[in-house]
């Protein structure tokens, strides 16, 4: 879940809407400067599904110790570090899932959601918000997740519906890199960031150059990207979620009501040149 406190309760944002959203900004990725990405398809499906794992857990949200939606927040931007809110074994078998239920059907997009899982729990990861003995877990996480990726190469480099160049390592991270970039980008709409901010990763250029992209927030949900990566000069896009009543909840069995007996609205992004 994605949360945005508001003055009479939350925002609340499921990851697999958010990922969809991420998707759609993938769709629209690309212009005579920024390479679109090929496989179109099958990077297209791992960025739109990366979090297609969330789809149970986040049917019924949780509540943390003070009370609030367990979710990623605006305090959250660029450095994970909630993971006293969380139960850890749970969350990494959600993540676990998130990888292996699209990896199995399309290796190629459960690789580029391999790689985001895994960088998510290095780079980004606090460690120093773990439990010192539950970071075996983790570890033993990550060495999983390191071994995997191996097979699913392996998996690539034997898939002949890939041309050489779609299967090359220096291929795989441009589209991994897209990935992270979307995803942020989502992220940053989802929780209506404020602050200036950058889509993570240089970002691949059709003359063989890369370039990092900034983002500047001109209103809620409304952001100037330099230099623009789609065709159109202003995009606008629409994604669902809910506005639940409350600003703290006595257990996770009545947020989760209250969630369930919430209507579902639409929520608009712009991006602008």
């Amino acid at each position: 879940m994605l949360r945005l406190e508001t003055a009479t309760g939350w925002w609340l944002v499921t990851h697999p809407d958010h990922a969809r959203l991420a998707g759609r900004f993938a769709d629209a990725w690309g212009n005579a400067r920024f390479r679109k990405p090929e496989p179109r398809a099958r990077v297209l499906h791992g960025i739109a599904s990366h979090d297609d794992g969330w789809t149970v857990r986040d049917a019924y949200p949780s509540i943390t110790r003070q009370g609030k939606p367990s979710a990623f927040s605006v305090e959250l931007v660029g450095k994970y570090s909630a993971f006293e809110e969380i139960d850890l074994a749970d969350y990494l078998a959600v993540r676990e899932r998130a990888v292996r239920i699209i990896a199995e059907e399309d290796p190629y997009a459960g690789l580029l959601i391999a790689m985001h899982t895994y960088n998510l729990l290095t780079a980004h990861a606090d460690r120093s918000t773990i439990a010192p003995a539950q970071l075996p877990l983790l570890d033993s996480f990550l060495e999983s997740q390191r071994a995997y990726q191996g097979e699913l190469r392996a998996r690539i480099g034997a898939d002949d519906s890939l041309t050489d160049l779609e299967k090359d390592g220096a291929t795989i991270d441009e589209h991994f890199r897209l990935l992270q970039a979307c995803d942020y980008l989502s992220l940053l709409t989802c929780v209506a960031y404020s602050l200036p901010a950058h889509l993570l990763h240089p970002l691949p250029l059709v003359d063989g150059g890369e370039s990092t992209i900034a983002v500047e927030a001109l209103a809620p949900r409304e952001f100037r990207l330099e230099p623009w990566p789609f065709e159109a000069e202003s995009l606008t896009f629409v994604f669902p979620a809910r506005h639940v009543v409350g600003s703290v909840f006595g257990s996770s069995a009545e947020l989760a009501a209250a969630f369930a007996t919430t209507p579902v609205e639409e929520l608009t992004v712009t991006l602008r040149a």
